[in-house]
């Protein structure tokens, strides 16, 4: 099966067949070293091939699990939603202490995170801050389901909710922070991405219009009345983006508070406040 995988040009053949091998059988990786000859039935072998396959063809490992670890969070994945990636989690760090100073301040912290996909940001910052609710915003309803079983799965559905909204138009009410991963891909080179984006994360979450910077001009110009006046707005961005979307937030009375960069030392956060 590895062998599958590395002709199929797959990056670490290794450790995707023991993932799909893990996920049938209740492996861990530890699993592999200590109990590694224990036997599978033709039904469970029957299952990895299949999984395999998908693998083979290009599907990403983490699609195929239906599941991916996200801030220490097993999130739920589903055809609407982005899988959500190691480097979000920059964005959450950024964040969480802004939060946790306004909770601890005021004993409670609002948060809307726009375009919520499987809720991977709100829900991250909702575990790690008790006081905190949230309100989760999409136009893909599958989404929306999604992040719901996922706060239900891990004990967050008293603090979240979701709201179907094309960005601000059926918001109401105001926050301490605003969070989003939009989408940030230039529609010209949707195209040239690698395939298991192009082929297996949704459209929609993709396409940040011809210049890649749609959604953080609706961001910086709409956001106003929904925002504290002490509140932040915080945005993953593309690695090159954070010089024109640091200009679009001025041009709207925001100021760059503190920009972050990702696990391999590219910008991928930026914190606003008025």
């Amino acid at each position: 099966m590895r062998k599958r995988l590395d002709n199929a040009n797959i990056v670490d053949p290794l450790a995707d067949v023991r993932l799909l091998v893990g996920e049938v059988v209740g492996f861990s990786l530890t699993d592999f070293v200590l109990n590694g000859t224990r036997a599978v039935s033709g039904e469970e072998l029957n299952r990895i091939e299949a999984m395999v396959s998908r693998r083979a063809a290009g599907e990403p490992v983490h699609r195929i699990l239906g599941h991916r670890e996200f801030y220490g969070l097993d999130l739920l994945l589903s055809s609407g939603t982005l899988e959500p990636r190691p480097d979000t989690e920059v964005l959450v760090d950024a964040l969480l202490p802004h939060l946790q100073h306004i909770a601890k301040t005021t004993g409670r912290a609002e948060i809307l995170d726009m375009g919520i996909g499987t809720g991977a940001i709100c829900l991250a910052l909702l575990s790690q801050c008790p006081q905190a609710v949230g309100v989760g915003s999409d136009i893909a309803r599958d989404a929306m389901a999604t992040a719901q079983k996922n706060a239900e799965l891990h004990g967050l559905s008293s603090r979240f909710r979701t709201v179907e909204s094309n960005w601000f138009d059926k918001i109401t009410g105001c926050f301490d922070i605003i969070v989003s991963n939009p989408p940030y891909i230039r529609t010209d080179i949707i195209e040239t991405l690698d395939r298991e984006v192009r082929n297996f994360d949704p459209l929609l979450a993709l396409d940040g219009g011809n210049d890649g910077l749609v959604p953080y001009r609706v961001i910086a110009e709409k956001a106003g009345p929904f925002l504290r006046d002490s509140g932040l707005i915080g945005v993953e961005i593309g690695y090159d983006q954070k010089i024109d979307v640091t200009e679009i937030f001025a041009q709207n009375g925001y100021r760059c508070l503190e920009a972050f960069r990702d696990y391999g030392g590219n910008d991928r956060a930026l914190v606003f406040c008025r």
